[in-house]
């Protein structure tokens, strides 16, 4: 429990809702201009490049920025800028580079490439005096402070709060805006539940293997959590959208094999309560992430969420239990979270 609590993992989870507060009040009036140069080059869809959380961020993005501000949102493919140099046109672009480090040569190329060709650029960092904050016209900081951790906790939620906050301004909903206003407090709430994640995580002590599974907006949680599975636990999580798991990847359980499930209140609910059931004949061993009392009924290690969070805000609060599990996952099997093996905090790809 000394390692747990000593860590810098386990301290950064704990100053999200105050990041979250910080970063929606200081950083409206950026994106509130950057929404008016959207709104006024009448842009279409946008470009992100990101890697590792970032891009699992940018996955929200695809969605949120689609469902709600019915832009087309797609995902960068860096080796076409930066080794084949063969970059596509991005005229009447939105690109946008999302870097906690703002560090990464890629990244900045693409966004560098998008100014050169005169479409609009951004960024979303935690450090806006970074390569890529130089090189956007517009940033929106994470505010987030110093993150000591490898694995990426508090910039990962901020992330999403920052293409929530950008999502709001394009729309102009006061409705929404309230919501989004509340998401520090509900992060706070779901840090406080109780929750069986200590026994989940002696539980799992010897899962070599397991999948990850949600659709929609938390599409992005699932390949998050297997993210975090991955470098702080060694444990080869593949994530997957619910939908994408029956085409063909359901043959791979069968009687104990585990699966986690992301199942928060929304549209996407009653599809992903049905492959639960699948996954229950099969006799998979189920952990399921909710606020749903059904949905939590089913599962052998229910990790419950708090309720009244909106499914466009859910991503925030959903990956908050997957981070908790495996923190503990990797204190139960002597790992030093803050020293995955083989990782550095900046990751420099080309």
């Amino acid at each position: 429990m000394s390692t747990l609590i000593s860590s810098h993992l386990y301290r950064e989870m704990r100053e999200q809702p105050e990041v979250l507060a910080r970063l929606l009040e200081a950083e409206q009036p950026a994106a509130e201009a950057l929404a008016a140069e959207i709104i006024r080059r009448r842009a279409r869809y946008l470009v992100i490049a990101a890697r590792g959380s970032s891009g699992n961020a940018a996955r929200y993005a695809n969605y949120l920025l689609g469902a709600v501000n019915g832009l087309v949102v797609a995902l960068a493919t860096p080796s076409l800028y930066t080794l084949y140099g063969s970059p596509p046109s991005l005229e009447g672009a939105v690109v946008l580079g999302i870097s906690q480090s703002g560090k990464s040569p890629d990244i900045v190329a693409v966004v560098a490439e998008g100014r050169r060709q005169g479409a609009l650029t951004a960024a979303i960092t935690n450090e806006p005096g970074s390569d890529l904050g130089r090189t956007a016209e517009h940033v929106l900081a994470l505010h987030a402070g110093a993150e000591r951790s490898v694995a990426a906790t508090k910039t990962y939620t901020a992330e999403l709060a920052a293409i929530a906050l950008l999502s709001c301004a394009l729309v102009g909903d006061s409705q929404r805006s309230d919501e989004l206003r509340r998401v520090p407090r509900q992060v706070a709430e779901a840090l406080e539940l109780p929750s069986p994640v200590v026994s989940a995580a002696e539980r799992c002590r010897t899962v070599s293997s397991s999948v990850v599974l949600g659709r929609g907006y938390n599409n992005a949680t699932a390949f998050e959590l297997a993210l975090k599975l991955k470098e702080l636990t060694y444990t080869l999580a593949e994530p997957y959208s619910s939908a994408d798991f029956l085409h063909g990847p359901l043959a791979l359980v069968g009687q104990g094999f585990p699966a986690i499930v992301i199942a928060p209140s929304g549209i996407v609910l009653p599809e992903v309560l049905g492959l639960v059931s699948t996954l229950r004949q099969r006799e998979a061993e189920l952990m399921v992430i909710s606020d749903n009392a059904d949905a939590l009924a089913t599962a052998d290690l229910p990790l419950p969420l708090p309720v009244g969070v909106p499914e466009w805000l859910s991503p925030i609060t959903a990956i908050l239990p997957g981070q908790l599990l495996a923190l503990h996952l990797a204190v139960v099997r002597g790992i030093d979270p803050d020293r995955p093996r083989g990782l550095r905090k900046v990751t420099e790809t080309r």
